[in-house]
């Protein structure tokens, strides 16, 4: 299901999650692309009872606005989760949980058979109880598009 290359830019390891807050605004790794295909779209689109023809009927889709079937937005979203470590690591920390984002945005479809990565760049990060929380931009790259497919505002904390 997709091919996963290595990586272009390995991940920033930060040793502890305090050193997070000295290094907002900064340029994080990027992740390995990854191929998106029709069976991954197929287990999204059953996963998640979206069927919709655009993504599920190659035939169909052939001949509507995108001349093929597109991933769904929420699968190149989730594939955020993915892409995150490869993108950032944090050392020194007892646990990492996605605690949810800030914006989305979707501004060019995913075609089957494009190749996406992540870029990561450190928005914010503040100390909070037992920990940081940090506000991560991932930008779901498409190979050979000026436009990505997904920009998505993360927030993830960080538990010493």
């Amino acid at each position: 299901m997709g091919d996963v290359g290595d990586p272009s830019q390995p991940a920033r390891v930060f040793a502890h999650p305090e050193a997070l807050i000295a290094a907002v605004g900064e340029a994080l790794g990027r992740s390995a692309w990854l191929q998106i295909d029709q069976p991954r779209i197929d287990l999204f689109a059953d996963a998640t009872l979206d069927n919709q023809w655009i993504h599920v009927d190659p035939e169909r889709a052939q001949h509507g606005p995108f001349g093929g079937c597109i991933a769904h937005g929420f699968l190149t979203l989730s594939l955020v989760n993915f892409f995150l470590p490869q993108i950032v690591r944090v050392d020194g920390a007892r646990l990492g949980v996605n605690y949810g984002c800030d914006k989305i945005r979707f501004p060019a479809p995913v075609r089957v058979g494009a190749r996406i990565r992540g870029v990561g760049q450190l928005l914010r990060a503040e100390a909070m109880e037992g920990g940081v929380q940090a506000w991560i931009r991932v930008t779901v790259e498409i190979e050979g598009e000026a436009k990505p497919g997904c920009v998505a505002d993360t927030i993830s904390r960080y538990y010493l």
